[in-house]
């Protein structure tokens, strides 16, 4: 089989291998949620197995208390150490270019230029692809989605398994929830959005560990400004220079993740502690083309090159996000 340029597979392999890294730091720069995870330092790939393992406390340690004197103290062993499991999930776009557009590109400047508008392209699509999955509930594409907001901090946080552990049955994973229409004396305004916030606040604290963020869909993020007074709006520097605005909750970041093309759900709000959040891609899949090789099509004159991504959005502390809902 011939084509009409040798080299076009060493051009596209190179062309996305050079903005990958670029591509990798606009993932996180391109979700409010990632951003902050990389923040906090919980970006963390990983190198291999079959499962992500997410390590995380679930009791307290039993030998600690008050003593006086030559008392014995206990030092039974302690399990208080488990992991969460996450399926690593994969995704991909890719880049073709025919032998007819080689022809009509034939120096390798031109070829890089029109490679460059269609890896742009790819580089978009796979960013609001993974933004999706961000706020999903993992069940899209037959189950292929990351493991979203919507899985991990869901409506009825007392049933169903996530990272492998099941809900019903431990209680310490249990997210937090304030559902405006069972618990609110109303529906959600200007007037009571900080009523129904402090409500869902003091679920999620415990000592020093309280929530950093808060991600609002249009409508309560709307609600949430017109509270406010001219100068109690307050914005986060290092958020907002990443093209984020943001507002302030009790030190907490509110970020609107609506607009034009969200993916929120309506008349919902995450208030989450990154701390214990982590972005989990894979070290050798953190969108890389997904092999040095150029694809050939067996029966057309065409040519493709994948953009890869695999991991995971992970939780080691589910009991320190909350919704709020109505």
């Amino acid at each position: 089989m011939s084509f009409a340029n040798a080299n076009i597979s060493d051009i596209i392999a190179t062309t996305i291998q050079s903005r990958s890294g670029v591509l990798a730091d606009n993932v996180s720069e391109n979700d409010a949620l990632i951003s902050r995870i990389k923040q906090s330092g919980n970006v963390k790939p990983f190198s291999g197995g079959y499962v992500i393992m997410q390590e995380l406390a679930f009791a307290e340690n039993g030998n600690a208390g008050w003593y006086s004197g030559y008392e014995s103290l206990p030092i039974a062993a302690q399990d208080v150490i488990s992991a969460a499991q996450y399926d690593i999930k994969q995704s991909a776009c890719a880049v073709t270019i025919s032998g007819l557009e080689q022809l009509q590109n034939a120096s390798r400047e031109q070829v890089i230029e029109l490679l460059e508008g269609r890896i742009s392209v790819a580089e978009s699509t796979m960013l609001n692809l993974l933004s999706e999955g961000v706020h999903s509930d993992g069940t899209g594409y037959s189950g292929k989605q990351i493991t979203g907001l919507q899985a991990q901090v869901p409506s009825d946080p007392t049933t169903g398994t996530v990272g492998g552990i099941n809900r019903a049955n431990w209680s310490f994973w249990n997210s937090q929830l304030y559902d405006i229409s069972v618990s609110g004396s109303g529906a959600a305004s200007a007037s009571n959005i900080q009523q129904y916030l402090n409500a869902l606040w003091v679920k999620c604290v415990r000592g020093n560990d309280r929530p950093n963020l808060i991600v609002m869909d249009n409508n309560y993020w709307t609600l949430f400004a017109n509270s406010l007074q001219n100068l109690q709006r307050f914005t986060s520097s290092q958020t907002a220079n990443l093209g984020f605005v943001t507002l302030q909750y009790l030190g907490a970041e509110v970020i609107l993740d609506g607009g034009i093309g969200g993916d929120m759900g309506a008349s919902t709000a995450y208030m989450l502690n990154t701390k214990y959040l982590h972005y989990r891609p894979h070290a050798r899949r953190n969108m890389v083309p997904i092999a040095p090789n150029m694809r050939h099509s067996v029966n057309q004159d065409a040519e493709v090159q994948l953009i890869g991504w695999a991991g995971n959005l992970t939780s080691s502390g589910l009991q320190f996000q909350g919704l709020l809902q109505e």
